[in-house]
């Protein structure tokens, strides 16, 4: 691995780990192994790198939700197959966590690929609502948009009350229950699938 990518993947790392105020450049260095002129060889500075890393992340993650919500099943089945998909719950979300960091949510460079991947996120699933609508899987008056709204905030809210429990429970409660409410939005002469 060249040094530019052992300091974004280590960038990575620590900005999930710490976030980016409690990431220094030093502590960059020392996970990477590289030496001290190395980052700014490679990158203009922390932001730079921050933001090389943040991209990254975002990618990372889409391609990851990608492959479950156009993977095989109803739309029903790729919704749950996402929300159910193996994570690590109490170490929070990449993505996610940054949006509690005040440099990055006060940067529109640093933002933007955060924001940028849960607006795709929030697309990606309403768009699957809506198949699902198509199809005869949900009811005709459910909101695509509130629905993949709902699907990112019980995703994002439980990575925080597991977190804070310091137990995945109350993520898989929050997802068990989520799923419970799609299910009870099937149209009326459908029967509702069993958890």
């Amino acid at each position: 691995m060249s040094t530019s990518e052992r300091l974004i993947e280590s960038t990575r790392e620590l900005l999930w780990e710490r976030g980016y105020v409690g990431t220094s450049p030093k502590a960059i260095l020392e996970r990477a192994g590289a030496g001290q002129g190395s980052m700014y060889h490679h990158f203009k500075g922390k932001p730079d790198l921050a933001l090389a890393a943040i991209r990254r992340t975002a990618e990372e993650m889409r391609a990851t939700a990608a492959g479950v919500l156009d993977g095989p099943g109803t739309p029903y089945e790729r919704i749950e197959a996402y929300l159910r998909r193996e994570r690590d719950v109490l170490r929070g979300c990449p993505i996610g966590r940054l949006t509690m960091d005040p440099d990055v949510i006060a940067s529109d460079e640093l933002r933007a690929p955060v924001d940028e991947t849960l607006d795709w996120l929030r697309e990606r699933l309403a768009a699957i609502v809506e198949e699902g609508q198509e199809q005869g899987e949900f009811a005709p008056w459910l909101d695509g948009e509130e629905i993949a709204a709902a699907v990112v905030a019980t995703v994002q809210g439980g990575y925080v009350l597991a977190r804070a429990s310091g137990s995945p429970t109350a993520f898989d409660a929050g997802v068990r229950g989520l799923l419970s409410l799609l299910m009870t939005a099937a149209p009326k002469d459908r029967p509702a699938r069993p958890s």
